[in-house]
């Protein structure tokens, strides 16, 4: 077993494990550790506690000491100095005519170091633009071309749900989603309605997935062919939760609403969805 505490270094960013180094922390705790970027100012997010060797990369980086209030203040500054390296740097964008969309500016805590976080479409050659930022900043540079959720955490902002977004509200790390969820889950598939902020997939599709995934073990799927105590017909809707399905009986064209224990399925058919969507779709899971 071993020691760690678990550092976070953005509001819900993900979680690192330190050693702590002799030192006792709580939850909220400031304190400066050493990372591969160079010395940083965190949070605790777990206080002192015994983990398995198995879950943790040897050797930890310890954590150099509790955050003093000088500590606190250098972090202001920092986010002052950030803004106006916004303003330079879309100002050395536009010079160097770049297509590029800044998202957001980071500090090492000691200073020795700058990065840029952006979006743009394809690939782009900042060469010049790193040389002309290392000679204004006079210090190191780095640029980092990040994706569309990334961005959403970064910027945050409100779902369709009318709550903040996962991502930039308690989601450390992002979660697999496929359409293969919304399917399960009998949503419409259409893209504007089963899509965040950011263009793809919602993260709160996971969420319910494994609860869906048990009950659809004893359902047969939209557009079945079954057989009921009525005779035999095409499943027209599924109700999951409440495990009944709708059944459009053969040869009356009668739909009819029948218990999952009263189905047999004869065959499970797919649920067709036109190559045009279908395209659509797969691009919201990228």
């Amino acid at each position: 077993m071993v020691e760690i505490v678990g550092v976070r270094f953005k509001r819900s960013g993900k979680i690192y494990y330190f050693a702590p180094n002799n030192i006792q922390l709580q939850n909220g705790d400031n304190v400066i550790v050493e990372t591969a970027r160079g010395v940083e100012f965190g949070e605790i997010a777990i206080s002192n506690k015994e983990v398995d060797d198995s879950c943790i990369t040897t050797p930890l980086k310890p954590v150099v000491c509790k955050a003093t209030e000088a500590d606190k203040a250098q972090v202001a500054e920092n986010k002052i100095k950030e803004k106006k390296a916004v303003r330079i740097f879309n100002e050395k964008v536009a010079n160097h005519g770049l297509d590029m969309k800044l998202v957001d500016v980071e500090y090492t805590f000691d200073g020795s170091k700058v990065s840029f976080f952006f979006t743009a479409d394809g690939r782009v050659d900042f060469r010049e633009l790193v040389k002309d930022l290392a000679s204004t900043f006079r210090t190191r540079i780095e640029l980092r071309q990040i994706g569309v959720r990334d961005e959403a955490k970064t910027l945050g902002g409100i779902g369709i749900c009318g709550r903040e977004l996962c991502c930039s509200g308690f989601l450390g790390e992002f979660i697999p989603v496929s359409i293969k969820m919304a399917k399960e889950q009998n949503l419409s598939l259409n893209p504007t309605k089963i899509s965040g902020n950011c263009g793809r997939l919602m993260c709160c599709l996971k969420y319910e997935q494994a609860a869906y995934e048990n009950l659809g073990k004893t359902m047969p799927r939209n557009g079945a062919y079954v057989s009921t105590p009525d005779g035999k017909g095409n499943v027209v809707n599924v109700n999951l939760i409440e495990q009944v399905a709708d059944v459009r009986l053969e040869p009356s064209g009668n739909i009819k609403q029948y218990s999952g224990t009263d189905i047999k399925v004869i065959k499970n058919n797919e649920q067709k969805i036109d190559s045009g969507t279908m395209e659509e779709l797969k691009g919201l899971e990228d």
